[in-house]
């Protein structure tokens, strides 16, 4: 079996729960009573920590010979985690359950994402191939939900997105290629792996990058949060609400897949500067409830605001990094982008929610500006040096 078979089917395990957690783990949490701040505060909490447990993951996942090792055991501790959902007493038992889950799992993405890079480069394929393979199943795994929640109460959200973090777990070991996490066989001791997560944070590209992709990706939060409730109480029904997350995953996809040639033209630097724009202008236009008729075209932006400034960021922080760091630097990078700056507009997506309702994405736009600020500077310090 082929690397990128292999690394595609543990996309697809993978996605397959955070296609229904992102957009409907929301809706879990109401029908339990949680007014909008407290869901808010449900769902910041791991983001918010990850700038810590993130890199100290990372370098703990580095101790370890081969790479899928600390995959196994990380997907296994997130479902048990997503299964104590289903027993939390309040909200104190669900943010510490949700806590577990998510922030295991999300340790798993940066470490495959390493691997996925390196095979690409090493055998020649698009790493976009095997990652849009994993959004495609997040497309399916959101439109199921949304049909099953027309007949089901929201108890099955939490039972689906556990056992898919089992099924990643038994991909990690049935699937993923048995890569050494440290080339030349030398294991550093771990006061070595601290040193160079040390260095990166004194390297002032690097964190501008990260910052940068951080303000950009984070500006999702409302839109991750609060876009399913919103849409319903426009009286878009449970199917069309999956299917219009669905064109947003799809148009990744298709980013991912088909303009892999163009993306490397244009550059990391410019590509994040598009994210940007592409960002402020969605916002802007959620901000005003617009008609179902035109949430269609403005899903479509997904490929950028999304796909093109993830994608940019991952490219960006390879090409920044030596190759020993680099787990620890994909790892920061997903801690600040899909952590800390995610987690603390989370925060403060909830109370906006409670008081502005649709109003909220206002604040996501100002986000997203910040964000296009930044990679305007990015492309003017490091745009010179075209990667491959």
């Amino acid at each position: 079996m082929s690397s990128l078979t292999r690394l595609s089917i543990f996309y697809v395990a993978m996605y397959l729960g955070t296609g229904v957690s992102l957009p409907y783990i929301g809706t879990y949490l109401r029908d339990r009573g949680m007014s909008g701040a407290a869901i808010g505060l449900i769902l910041a909490i791991p983001m918010l920590a990850r700038p810590f447990t993130g890199p100290a993951l990372a370098v703990w996942a580095d101790g370890f010979t081969l790479r899928r090792s600390p995959m196994i055991l990380l997907s296994l501790g997130a479902g048990l985690g997503y299964a104590a959902l289903l027993i939390a007493p309040g909200a104190l038992g669900l943010a510490i359950a949700w806590f577990i889950g998510q922030t295991l799992l999300s340790t798993v993405s940066p470490l495959v994402d390493v691997m996925a890079l390196r095979r690409a480069r090493a055998e020649s394929f698009n790493y976009g191939l095997p990652r849009g393979t994993g959004s495609t199943a997040f497309i399916v795994a959101n439109l199921i939900m949304g049909v099953v929640l027309t007949v089901a109460v929201p108890t099955v959200i939490p039972v689906w997105i556990a056992a898919s973090a089992f099924l990643t777990a038994v991909a990690a070991r049935l699937v993923i290629p048995a890569d050494p996490v440290h080339t030349d066989g030398a294991k550093p001791i771990g006061a070595d792996r601290w040193k160079g997560l040390g260095a990166l944070l004194k390297d002032r590209n690097f964190l501008l990058a990260v910052v940068t992709a951080g303000l950009i990706q984070g500006a999702h939060a409302f839109y991750y949060g609060f876009s399913t409730i919103l849409w319903r109480g426009q009286g878009i029904s449970e199917p069309v609400i999956g299917l219009l997350w669905g064109v947003g995953v799809a148009a990744e996809v298709a980013f991912m897949w088909f303009l892999e040639p163009w993306r490397r033209r244009i550059g990391p630097e410019k590509l994040m500067i598009l994210g940007g724009i592409a960002a402020v202008l969605r916002w802007l236009a959620y901000a005003f409830s617009p008609p179902l008729w035109l949430l269609f075209p403005l899903q479509g932006l997904h490929a950028l605001t999304f796909a093109a400034s993830f994608l940019a960021s991952l490219r960006l922080i390879e090409k920044l990094t030596p190759p020993a760091n680099a787990s620890a630097a994909q790892a920061l990078n997903s801690a600040l982008s899909g952590g800390f700056t995610l987690g603390i507009a989370t925060l403060l997506a909830g109370p906006l929610f409670d008081a502005s309702n649709a109003f909220g994405y206002l604040a996501m736009a100002v986000m997203a500006a910040l964000g296009l600020v930044g990679a305007i500077a990015l492309n003017r310090r490091t745009g010179r040096v075209q990667m491959v």
